[in-house]
């Protein structure tokens, strides 16, 4: 599996349950990664009916007759996803010879500093515009199509009256639908440690590295202090997971959790991961191996891939770079500015002109 050069240094966090649902149809072809919600099944078999009857695409429903309909509806919707925005790549890549095409966009998109569009314009000055056309081609990546699971969304079902086994509560049949789709990106783990969860995950064969490094289906574990990362790393790696990504996230900006910590500002949390990141790296990958061995699975040479990334909070170019420089994170999440772009999102009209029309009125008495 070949590795993914990142050319952007911005991410779109999971916004509510559908705000962000199709977000990777709209972006991802233009190598922008975004998170969906999965842990809406009913939502997303309409939103894979509105996709099928758009696309003019057979479409064949999952009703709640069927068996183990959660975990298929979540896998029918993310292999749609995937199909479109695989359709989308390949359109963009064919507009290559258009004026104002896609290609275009895609390039115009991409920040000043990208080693992508410094290469493309380099042999197209230096060679010819074939020659770096057809390196352009080869080089070019989407966006991730990453989901995300918040763990104590994890209801117990029942069927005639009888509850369900647990691997058919909420959160386990989305993560089984997940593990089951097409997808090669990352399942991002929000709200808390679930144990039973994440115990879940030793079942799926995706979730586990190869011999170097690389994982089919990667974990993004969102966290709010350091300890925290540090627990939950060493408890999935001690069952031969490994955390891909440290996704830390404000406390005090982003709403909808109750986040276990005493109003710790987010610089003294990022400067603890950046003076502490080769600690977390060494010390989870000494248990991770030893885990692999003795499942009998083969265990990487060198510690997988780990990034550190922060969202929350960011309002400008200015915190975002600062981040990125002095803080080291690997990429910066921007999630509500995103509410006003309705070629991301899906805001209806009256929250848009509620949003649009905001005003900072802390000051005020």
């Amino acid at each position: 599996m070949k590795q993914k050069k990142e050319e952007h240094s911005f991410h779109i966090p999971v916004m509510g349950l559908g705000f962000s649902v199709d977000s990777p149809v709209k972006v991802a072809h233009y190598g922008i990664s975004s998170v969906i919600s999965i842990v809406d099944d009913l939502l997303m078999e309409k939103m894979r009916k509105f996709y099928s009857e758009k696309l003019k695409l057979h479409f064949e429903e999952i009703s709640e007759k069927i068996g183990d309909f959660r975990a298929k509806r979540t896998t029918a919707y993310l292999n749609l996803v995937d199909k479109i925005v695989k359709d989308n790549f390949e359109n963009l890549k064919n507009s290559i010879y258009e004026k104002g095409g896609e290609i275009e966009k895609f390039l115009s998109l991409l920040p000043d500093s990208s080693w992508m569009k410094k290469r493309f314009h380099h042999i197209k000055e230096n060679v010819d515009l074939q020659e770096a056309v057809s390196w352009l081609k080869g080089h070019l990546t989407p966006g991730n199509i990453d989901v995300n699971i918040m763990t104590k969304v994890d209801k117990a079902n029942t069927k005639n009256g009888e509850q369900l086994p647990v691997e058919y509560n909420d959160a386990h049949a989305a993560l089984r639908g997940f593990a089951n789709s097409k997808l090669n990106s990352s399942l991002v783990l929000s709200a808390g440690m679930n144990p039973r969860l994440y115990s879940y995950i030793e079942n799926f064969d995706g979730f586990y590295p190869d011999q170097n490094g690389q994982i089919e289906k990667k974990i993004i574990l969102k966290v709010s202090d350091y300890r925290s990362a540090l627990i939950q790393g060493k408890f999935l790696a001690k069952k031969g997971i490994w955390i891909s990504e440290y996704r830390i996230e404000s406390g005090l900006n982003c709403g909808g959790h109750a986040f276990a910590t005493n109003g710790y500002l987010m610089g003294p949390i990022l400067q603890e991961f950046r003076d502490n990141r080769d600690v977390l790296l060494s010390s989870v990958y000494e248990i991770l191996q030893t885990a692999l061995k003795s499942k009998g699975k083969p265990c990487p040479y060198k510690p997988p891939e780990l990034k550190i990334t922060a969202q929350g909070g960011v309002g400008t170019a200015e915190e975002h770079q600062f981040l990125l420089d002095h803080y080291k994170v690997d990429s910066v999440g921007w999630g509500s500015p995103f509410l006003l772009v309705p070629e991301v999102t899906n805001v209806e009209p009256e929250t848009m002109s509620l949003l649009s029309k905001a005003e900072d009125t802390s000051y005020r008495n």
